[in-house]
């Protein structure tokens, strides 16, 4: 009999923005080696410095306990000033990568009006505060400072209880609507997110839903080598060759 495959156990969170940050390489790696940003280190720090070709974004990965742990600067340009957006240490990276992602597509933004509340709206988020939306579970909420007349910042803050805070981002005044949509987006999405027990921000049953699952091992290291080829094939102007379909791996779940 030949021998069993190699299995490992993954959780299945939701709500995913109490799921942990996840591993940063989802979010490195692919700008890196399929939309050619430049890296820097310094190897007496733990410090991780990715800038994009035209050197107009620069992503900062610098772990910092009293401070937002990702950073993404980005110069002037001719229609926009400069702006900034940030992420706490567990902000998923799903939910950061759904910035990155968008900032890097070639394809040309919609010039169309973009509300970035919309997603919510359309998952049931209710209002609070003067602007801004609560998640149904009352644990994130999204605002946006300022007035209708001059709109400033946005900031999504998640918690557990009145005073513990799991992460927040923070998107300048200028951020351009579509990326802090994409956020809006990844966040409003009802699909679980993958990750070890170890990670999560609370293990309460109350608060998530995790199902743990024995997944083949070779559909876990290979799920980064999928993204890093479908963004890649963004860049490029013939049919990208295509990735063999796999078959869905038998599932023995259990919910804890």
């Amino acid at each position: 009999m030949p021998p069993a495959p190699d299995t490992v156990e993954v959780d299945f969170v939701t709500p995913r923005h109490l799921a942990g940050g996840g591993d940063p390489a989802w979010i490195t790696v692919p700008l890196h080696r399929a939309c050619g940003w430049s890296y820097g280190d310094d190897p007496l720090m733990p410090r991780v410095l990715l800038s994009s070709p035209n050197q107009k974004a620069l992503l900062r990965l610098e772990p910092d306990p009293d401070d937002q742990w990702w950073i993404l600067h980005h110069a002037a340009e001719p229609d926009r000033p400069a702006w900034y957006t940030s992420f706490g240490a567990r902000t998923p990276v799903e939910l950061i990568a759904a910035v990155t992602d968008t900032l890097t597509d070639p394809a040309p933004a919609s010039d169309a009006p973009c509300d970035p509340f919309g997603a919510l709206r359309q998952a049931g988020w209710s209002p609070y505060g003067d602007n801004g939306l609560v998640s149904p579970d009352k644990t994130a909420y999204v605002e946006r400072l300022g007035t209708p007349a001059d709109p400033g910042a946005w900031f999504v803050t998640v918690t557990l209880g009145m005073h513990q805070k799991v992460w927040q981002a923070r998107f300048a005044a200028h951020t351009p609507p579509h990326l802090v949509a994409a956020f809006t987006d990844a966040l409003a999405d009802p699909k679980p997110v993958h990750r070890s027990g170890r990670s999560l921000a609370t293990l309460d049953p109350n608060v998530i839903t995790r199902k743990t699952t024995d997944v083949l091992a070779v559909y876990v290291a290979g799920a980064l080598e999928d993204r890093v080829h479908s963004l890649a094939a963004r860049h490029t102007t013939t049919p990208p060759v295509p990735v063999p379909a796999r078959q869905t791996p038998p599932s023995h779940g259990r919910s804890r």
